[in-house]
């Protein structure tokens, strides 16, 4: 028997999961310190920014602002919505990545052209693909249940679609996005019931296709070897890692003090982005960094207890998007700790929800939204709450 959900409208009043909404919020928050922190050196020596240190903190901030006001907008959508628009959102996310593209409208930034510029802020394509990903897979394990383990109507389609994808990430390049986005597709797929003699022949394919991608780019196998010993080329390849690993270990157990990074004081790239959690590790010290651990293992293992609990009452889309967010999330965050640490090649991969950047933030936060709404709508069949 359907049931409709009491009016969107009423939603902010009734129970959600607040360990999860708080979670989130101590990490942004987080994020906007440290984002202050490891970019005063950089804003204060770029004519960009009109020297003003508070630059990128204004920015942030202004992002910070912009999602959580996008996050109570979709907290108020049902997540029904969601599975009807899958599709189109996964082909407007298409479109955007061949959009960005093209010469003269995507902007080129240190020979990677992955973001449209507008007269605010720039949109990074990729971003937005990671959320219209999990939508779509949810959306098309539901839709091709009956099917799915077959590989010519249940796999193919899905895997010649990525295929696509995959070969518009690595046009830009973005190849950490595309294995991000690789890997929570497929892992909604195999959640959802795929083939296993399938799955594991798409793991041995995309575990071949990794290695040609390496050995086909001198750059890229630079970078591998560069990881595996850094300090063989330390003012090389090994430059961004060494001076990551030395943060880290100046940070010992309590880090020396926030603000007190050297690192940051431009010896570390991108200190502000892909390696905000080493400048973490130098000033809030092993606490600091296992904060941070805490609370995205938290969200990831609450996302799953959602999906728990979406799945025992026979929401089957909103179980596979509750658990295509957590893997996505905390997938990120492992590649990117991983990276910081010195235990995975270097990628352009920011950390969810803290390092700067426009896009990123957004989706983030949108996802969360998400989240928290099929927890609130599991409360309410839990409750039976319907009209």
């Amino acid at each position: 028997m359907s049931q409709t959900f009491v009016l969107a409208r009423d939603a902010p009043a009734a129970e959600y999961d607040r360990s999860l909404a708080w979670a989130a919020l101590l990490l942004a928050a987080t994020g906007l310190v440290m984002v202050y922190s490891a970019s005063i050196a950089t804003a204060e020596a770029n004519r960009y920014t009109g020297n003003n240190a508070a630059w990128f903190l204004a920015r942030h901030a202004m992002f910070l602002g912009a999602a959580l006001a996008a996050a109570l907008m979709v907290f108020l959508v049902p997540a029904r919505w969601w599975q009807r628009a899958a599709p189109w959102l996964f082909l407007g996310g298409v479109a955007l990545l061949a959009v960005v593209l093209i010469p003269g409208v995507g902007r080129e930034v240190n020979g990677a052209r992955r973001w449209l510029p507008l007269p605010v802020f720039s949109v990074q394509p990729s971003e937005l693909m990671k959320l219209a990903a999990v939508l779509y897979a949810a959306d098309y394990t539901v839709r091709k249940h009956s099917v799915l383990k077959r590989f010519k109507r249940g796999l193919l389609p899905m895997l010649a679609v990525m295929l696509l994808v995959s070969w518009l990430l690595l046009r830009e390049p973005d190849f950490g996005a595309l294995v991000v986005i690789a890997v929570t597709a497929f892992a909604v797929l195999f959640l959802g019931g795929m083939n296993g003699r399938h799955f594991a022949a798409l793991l041995g394919m995309l575990a071949a296709g990794f290695v040609v991608l390496v050995l086909a780019s001198p750059y890229r196998m630079h970078r591998i070897f560069g990881y595996m010993d850094p300090w063989s080329d330390p003012f090389g390849s090994g430059y961004q890692l060494s001076h990551s690993l030395i943060a880290f270990g100046r940070g010992e157990w309590l880090g020396v003090g926030l603000g007190a990074s050297v690192e940051k004081l431009h010896y570390l790239p991108e200190a502000h982005t892909d390696f905000l959690l080493a400048v973490l590790a130098e000033e809030l010290g092993l606490a600091g960094v296992a904060l941070v651990i805490a609370l995205f293992a938290w969200i990831v293992a609450r996302a799953f207890a959602i999906a728990r609990q979406a799945t025992s009452r026979e929401r089957h889309f909103a179980a596979l998007v509750a658990q295509g967010i957590g893997i996505w999330l905390g997938f990120q965050a492992f590649i990117n700790m991983g990276v910081n640490m010195g235990l995975l090649p270097t990628k352009g991969l920011t950390l969810p929800l803290m390092s700067y950047g426009g896009s990123g933030l957004l989706v983030n936060f949108i996802a969360l939204a998400l989240l928290l709404r099929i927890d609130w709508e599991n409360r309410q069949l839990a409750r039976g709450l319907h009209a």
